[in-house]
């Protein structure tokens, strides 16, 4: 691996070579992640103070900043302990006060002599209508006055480190700044107006105006971009490496194929259509797939799923279709064993329930090539799983499988084509932070007949009359689920617990028609449960987010979720999108207890929406990138500057010229390639060099 730059030595070195930090602050700093002069560079101000002298405080509406000059008078000292140390005042126009607590009176009446000029800073307050400054920041003879910063930038801090100290460090970071070669093509710099990095660096530490700490000012558009432009480049780079990695060219004859879709009693939405077809043309090319298939809840993913599966058999190879659950894989078994025999094909579930001769059956079966598609959970993973000639690899709802498990897992260098499907719509760019080494192909309509649900918020006082509307369905034979947040009772949360719900249902709608499935419930009572309900034998099912993912019962017409309010947006989309899979028109019911302002902004945007894109784009907004992927197990890269949710049009710039400058240089070498080999050792993705063939 190459080395780093000499040209970034200064930047990495110790931080207690900057002005003002020794041993002690260093570790104050590292508290936020500071531990370089580097690091103190991209901790930018996220605020500024004017300090620009004015004549008198009366310029200003208090509580506020003001700086001045004064005449000192009177000293007043307290002998009570605890009580303040007065020093009264006199401006141009007006006589204020300046208080002092717990401070030695030989060292201010050194600093304020009466009768003596001084400028004064800090923050002018009312206080029993006296105008009064507590610990002015600066107090220093008219001949000093300069030193003052007229904008003073705000630090964001940590204890034990001020805002006098952070600003220090940073002036004695930025005299470490070196000038080095443009690294972004000359057309975006031009089209934004953006200063060069070094500048850029500058002007973000000294801010003249309240518009230079936004993050649309020229300097911090330019220093997130960079931000970016490092990130796209290193999953850039993966994805070259991996299209470069050789694959099976596993061209389907399309016989099998056809068959399924004639035996459809539908037609295929465009956007399956198009699907299939980017889907089978990287299946078909001697490079390995790599394609994540998005698409909103009902949208069809799993036929697409099938059409790729059905391609590697047509070639004479296998597939497999890895579901999180065993209820989703029995599922995915229910739904597509009917296609599978309509074109001949041997489709057979595997999990961790099989065992004995039964599994050395099926194992026997799948390394002779009997089976053709495997559908199982993470057990078809395990080393005695062995396939006669594996073509494609389906991961269903894998939106937790970040950058890094998935690129170890191309490391492992098998042939086989990768297709990650996942039912939670990702806002662009999150898609683009977190899946930019792969093709993407997305589902965005729904398939014909398809109706919206009607979603309506209803109060948890009024449950009664909930259960009154559900007797009334049930008598016309149609079937709801019932969703609660919690087993058992919580002492802390007064949610409703399933099994409480439950006895409450059956004693109302009577015991032959409620069923329950939660998650601790054995295996085999959860799948008699789910069988009663689609089979129509239950009318109610009572439920966790068990259901969340993939259950398909067409005739279940009606949700209610309660306590909706402690749910998150994706989570409740994904339920609601349980029902409406049939012909009948369908409801969902956000029942819900006290409503923060999050929580009603939550639940407006279910009942006024239906599509998973716009709801994902506000969830982003809402709960952050982190969060909406899930923190520990997104893999999403940690950016200083620059703002996933705010600033995605600019990811997708850096994704673009990021590929174009790889599309002209894949090793870089060029004059500019060696510049985005800098930027990559100045953001730490020394890890992209692996992916470069000669590097």
């Amino acid at each position: 691996m190459s080395r780093r730059p000499e040209i970034l030595f200064p930047l990495f070195a110790d931080l207690t070579m900057l002005e003002g930090i020794g041993p002690k602050s260093a570790q104050n700093y590292a508290k936020i992640d500071i531990n370089r002069p580097r690091d103190l560079l991209f901790l930018l101000p996220h605020s500024l103070i004017n300090r620009q002298i004015r004549a008198s405080i009366l310029e200003v509406e208090a509580p506020a900043v003001v700086t001045v000059e004064i005449v000192v008078g009177i000293h007043t000292p307290n002998a009570i302990k605890g009580r303040p140390y007065r020093v009264t005042v006199q401006d141009s126009q007006t006589s204020f006060q300046l208080v002092f607590f717990h401070a030695r009176s030989d060292w201010l009446r050194e600093q304020l002599p009466s009768g003596q000029k001084r400028v004064v800073s800090g923050k002018i307050e009312m206080f029993d209508s006296v105008a009064q400054m507590v610990h002015p920041d600066y107090i220093l003879p008219p001949d000093a006055a300069g030193t003052i910063p007229a904008n003073e930038p705000l630090y964001p801090l940590t204890a034990g480190v001020s805002q006098k100290q952070v600003f220090r460090a940073a002036r004695s970071a930025l005299r470490l700044l070196p000038d080095m070669e443009e690294w972004i093509t000359p057309s975006v710099i031009t089209k934004f107006g953006w200063p060069s990095w070094k500048a850029a660096v500058e002007t973000a530490h000294a801010p003249t105006s309240q518009a230079d700490v936004q993050i649309t000012s020229p300097s911090r558009a330019r220093l997130a971009y960079d931000e970016f432009f490092a990130h796209q480049i290193t999953l850039a780079l993966a994805r070259n490496s991996q299209r470069r990695s050789s694959g099976l060219a596993t061209k389907g004859t399309g016989a099998l194929r056809n068959k399924v879709l004639k035996s459809l009693p539908y037609a295929p939405t465009n956007a399956q259509l198009r699907a299939f077809s980017e889907i089978t043309e990287d299946m078909a090319s001697k490079r390995k797939m790599n394609r994540l298939l998005q698409g909103d809840v009902g949208s069809g993913k799993t036929l697409v799923a099938l059409i790729a599966l059905l391609a590697a058999v047509e070639s004479g190879g296998q597939g497999v279709l890895m579901a999180p659950t065993e209820i989703l894989a029995r599922q995915h078994v229910e739904g597509l064993q009917p296609l599978a025999s309509e074109a001949g094909v041997v489709l057979e579930l595997l999990t961790g329930r099989d065992s004995g001769a039964e599994r050395r059956k099926k194992l026997e079966a799948l390394a002779k090539g009997n089976i053709q598609i495997l559908v199982g959970t993470h057990a078809v993973f395990q080393k005695d799983v062995q396939f006669q000639d594996l073509r494609l690899a389906v991961i269903d709802e894998q939106h937790r499988f970040g950058v890094r498990q998935r690129l170890d897992l191309g490391a492992k260098g098998a042939a086989v084509d990768v297709l990650v499907m996942t039912a939670t719509p990702i806002p662009r760019s999150l898609e683009l932070a977190n899946y930019g080494d792969m093709d993407v192909s997305v589902l965005d309509e729904k398939p014909a007949g398809r109706k919206p649900i009607d979603t309506v918020l209803v109060s948890n006082k009024r449950l009664e009359e909930v259960v009154t509307h559900l007797r009334n369905a049930i008598s016309e034979g149609r079937q709801a689920y019932w969703v609660c947040p919690l087993v058992g009772e919580s002492e802390t949360k007064d949610w409703a617990a399933t099994e409480e719900r439950y006895r409450l249902l059956r004693l109302a709608l009577g015991e032959e028609n409620v069923g329950m499935v939660h998650g601790q419930m054995p295996a085999a009572d959860k799948d008699a449960a789910m069988a009663d309900f689609v089979t129509g034998r239950s009318k109610v099912l009572v439920a966790t987010t068990v259901i969340e993912v993939g259950v398909n019962v067409p005739t279940a017409s009606i949700m209610v979720i309660e306590q909706a309010e402690s749910f998150g947006l994706a989570q409740l989309h994904q339920l609601r999108g349980r029902v409406g899979r049939g012909s009948e028109a369908s409801t969902c019911l956000l029942m819900y207890g006290t409503l923060g302002k999050t929580a009603e902004r939550r639940l407006k945007t279910m009942r006024d929406t239906n599509d998973g894109f716009r709801i994902a784009d506000e969830d982003l907004k809402i709960r952050g990138a982190g969060d909406v992927l899930g923190v520990a197990q997104s893999g999403l890269p940690r950016f200083r500057i620059a703002n996933l949710e705010r600033q995605s049009e600019l990811m997708k710039t850096a994704q673009d010229d990021a590929r174009l400058l790889l599309g002209e240089d894949p090793d870089l070498t060029s004059k500019r390639g060696q510049a985005a080999r800098v930027l990559l050792y100045l953001m730490e993705q020394e890890k992209s060099f692996r992916y470069i063939s000669v590097g």
